[in-house]
């Protein structure tokens, strides 16, 4: 997924934006017509009604308030009218779709005109962090599948699901498995998520108390920053990884196998690793 930083509004204006003010491919990763078209108002209010919709609520810093804020800045501009909305989201609309993650929480992929425009993952108690508000590439060059969850946004998801428990053999056999699926490389790397998950769960080992003991979550850890009008979130399992890759099943299943043959009882940890990936899978494979 797209790490680049949003660009402010009046540099989208002043520079590739020009007349035609903000565009849906200067603020997400899009391609075709619907990259060069402006954000207008109506796109905005009908993404932030599908939002409703679905989740209850409107995401912070999501596609919506993304949204809100460039068409806000094209009406200032004289580039949309107040009720305009484009031909592309009134014709084919916006779709938000979510995919739960046995144990507790969700994927959420939020769509403009068929175009995945942002990716979430969502805590049953409702707190969420924005994966994928992603700043456009322009409308030049590849432009990859953003409908996709790839590995380490997998891992991410772990960390909102099961991120409180302490670090078992298990999850640092799934986290390696992960690691290698998504790099390709059998040995582990130095300092990364398979080294630092086998180093915590050696370590809890001889730790008596569980609070005392390293979690999940400390080693699938998600930090956030602000940038200018937009939320954007830096996933640190992603950062972490010297690659990544789209979740495919054989991925969700290497990594399940790993997980359950170092786990008593050979069952999965709700929520962990491997439920992670096996529902970023079926997500990643669509409707069948």
């Amino acid at each position: 997924m797209s790490q680049e930083q949003p660009r402010r509004p009046s540099e989208q204006a002043a520079g590739g934006g020009g007349e035609q003010g903000i565009r849906y491919g200067d603020v997400f990763p899009v391609s075709g017509s619907l990259a060069v078209k402006p954000i207008a108002p109506r796109d905005a209010a009908t993404m932030q009604s599908a939002e409703n919709l679905v989740l209850g609520k409107t995401v912070k810093g999501g596609p919506a308030a993304a949204m809100e804020s460039a068409a806000s800045r094209n009406e200032e501009m004289g580039v949309v009218g107040h009720d305009q909305a484009t031909d592309a989201t009134a014709e084919q609309g916006v779709t938000v779709s979510d995919t739960l993650v046995p144990g507790g929480g969700r994927i959420v992929t939020e769509f403009v005109a068929g175009q995945a425009v942002g990716h979430h993952v969502e805590q049953d108690d409702g707190a969420s962090v924005v994966a994928g508000v992603a700043g456009g590439g322009g409308v030049e060059g590849g432009v990859e599948d953003h409908t996709k969850i790839t590995i380490g946004e997998a891992l991410e998801a772990a960390a909102f699901a099961a991120g409180g428990k302490p670090v078992e053999g298990s999850d640092a056999a799934a986290i390696q498995a992960a690691e290698a699926r998504a790099t390709g490389l059998d040995a582990n790397i130095a300092g990364g998520l398979a080294a630092q998950a086998q180093s915590a769960a050696a370590a809890n080992l001889w730790t008596a108390r569980d609070e005392d003991k390293t979690k999940l979550g400390d080693v699938l850890t998600v930090t956030y920053t602000l940038f200018y009008q937009f939320n954007r979130a830096r996933q640190n399992a992603t950062a972490k990884l010297v690659a990544d890759k789209e979740v495919e099943s054989g991925d969700a299943a290497r990594v399940a196998g790993a997980e359950t043959r170092n786990k008593p009882g050979a069952t999965a940890r709700p929520g962990g690793v491997a439920a992670s990936m096996a529902a970023a899978a079926r997500l990643n494979r669509g409707p069948t």
